[in-house]
């Protein structure tokens, strides 16, 4: 299928263009452009390499100094970003001020009440955690205070990198040229453009939300349908190589982390394979954010995948405005991203801990998936069964839970699904249902259950070879 795409996407130069024309010099510029900016996005986002100890990428070193600067001090930025997005939105919500279409004000704070709402419980939770004082399930550390003490400290300074950082990865060309190259595959295996391998990339070698905000920034700008971005976003969206160690540690498998790790691979692979084929994502409608495609990844006529990729991609490049632009642009996604996300978080991630330590939800939630792992012949069973549900809760509770498990095998096995499950309420799950991709949270336990279905089969047959 070909569709409509925008005069900013056509090619700006032919193969028989005289190399001595200003068009030509234009191109060579925008050549630069092209090579420099994605290079730049690249070495944020993608490469791998040694640090301190463990394998991270520039962002997250980036991420880890300024986490290290802020210190203490992140705690109050913390609360005053929850407490503006709850306040400033009731007061827009109460006073009705006339606030100008598309303005960064009324972006951040006029939201309908299910948001207002959720702002409002994760200011009141945020302002009980710090001053302890409610109940036991909110302000515990192993609660609320896993939240605030682990995970915002890291999201605040990650956030500022990543998203001040992303058009370089996005909007200057690297898409539109890896695109082009891995179209038919991905079109042929997962049913999706092939830019989509950006997303993937910056998931598996830099965090899930990172790939997430990838593909929620594309589908804003229409290159992804929404079945597409409903795809990617439930299906590439893994957590890093980093954090898989740190799953692996916690959960005491990391004496055979290589084969943690690849089993992690396949089982990502063939659930990427299957999900897009079967509801709910596969009914998801092809229609895009603003009515139409601004994508088209055909090659015509006398090109070669190669020299279209690298046509389409110089073509991205001289189309950008300038830099100033494109960071005033970012900080607007930045203060949507921190008034939005945070206060969202705090609400859904501590009532989701707290369900998994106080009540028996999860306990119920697991029963029917027990006699599966008993006919899977995984030991103790009864024990697996509620700490992988609880990976719906937060990625990070199936290891706390599972650890206390005897069985290597059965550990390998939880700590493996909760990777492949993808789907958790704390982190990447609020990040879908503040999108505009349109996803309800029955949507998402749907996706989180099969997707636990699949990776339970796969990764049961590699670890019944391994034990």
């Amino acid at each position: 299928m070909t569709n409509a795409i925008d005069k900013s996407q056509q090619p700006i130069l032919g193969n028989d263009v005289d190399p001595n024309t200003p068009q030509a010099g234009q191109w060579r510029a925008s050549m630069w452009k092209f090579l420099l900016f994605s290079a730049l996005g690249i070495a944020l986002f993608i490469i791998p390499f040694q640090w301190d100890g463990k394998v991270t990428i520039l962002l997250g070193v980036l991420t880890d100094t300024l986490q290290a600067a802020l210190g203490g001090f992140v705690v109050y930025i913390t609360m005053a970003i929850v407490t503006i997005s709850c306040l400033g939105a009731l007061a827009v919500k109460v006073l009705k001020p006339s606030l100008p279409e598309g303005s960064l004000i009324k972006n951040l704070l006029d939201v309908d009440w299910l948001w207002l709402t959720t702002r409002l419980l994760g200011m009141v939770f945020v302002w009980m955690i710090y001053l302890q004082v409610g109940p036991e399930f909110i302000i515990n550390r192993n609660m609320g205070g896993v939240i605030f003490e682990d995970l915002i400290p890291i999201l605040i300074p990650l956030f500022f990198f990543a998203i001040l950082s992303l058009p370089f990865l996005t909007d200057f060309g690297l898409m539109e040229f890896l695109g082009t190259l891995a179209s038919k595959i991905f079109i042929k295996l997962f049913k999706l453009p092939g830019r989509s391998a950006v997303d993937a990339m910056s998931s598996w070698f830099g965090a899930a939300s990172i790939g997430l905000l990838v593909t929620m920034q594309q589908y804003d700008k229409s290159f992804y349908s929404q079945r597409e971005a409903a795809i990617i976003a439930t299906t590439f969206s893994v957590t890093s190589i980093a954090f898989t160690y740190v799953v692996a540690k916690t959960i005491g498998v990391d004496n055979n982390f290589v084969y943690f790790y690849l089993t992690i691979a396949l089982t990502g692979f063939i659930a990427a394979i299957i999900m897009p084929r079967i509801p709910p994502l596969s009914m998801k409608p092809d229609t895009y954010h603003s009515g139409k495609s601004m994508l088209d990844e055909g090659i015509p006529t006398g090109y070669t995948t190669y020299q279209w990729g690298v046509n389409r991609a110089v073509t991205r490049a001289l189309s950008m405005p300038s830099l100033g632009y494109v960071f005033k642009r970012s900080v607007g996604n930045l203060f949507d991203i921190y008034f939005g996300l945070i206060p969202v978080v705090f609400a859904i991630g501590t009532i989701g801990l707290g369900l998994a330590e106080y009540t028996p939800v999860f306990n119920w939630l697991a029963t029917p998936l027990v006699p599966l792992l008993e006919w899977l012949q995984i030991p103790e069973a009864a024990k697996a069964a509620p700490a992988m549900i609880m990976g719906f809760a937060d990625m990070y509770l199936p290891a706390l839970v599972g650890k206390s498990i005897e069985s290597e095998m059965t550990r390998f096995i939880v700590g493996a699904a909760s990777i492949t499950q993808i789907i958790y309420m704390s982190e990447v799950g609020a990040l879908i249902l503040k999108s505009n991709i349109r996803l309800n949270i029955l949507e998402l336990f749907g996706i989180f259950i099969l997707r636990t279905l699949i990776s339970l089969v796969v990764i049961t047959s590699v670890a019944h070879l391994l034990y």
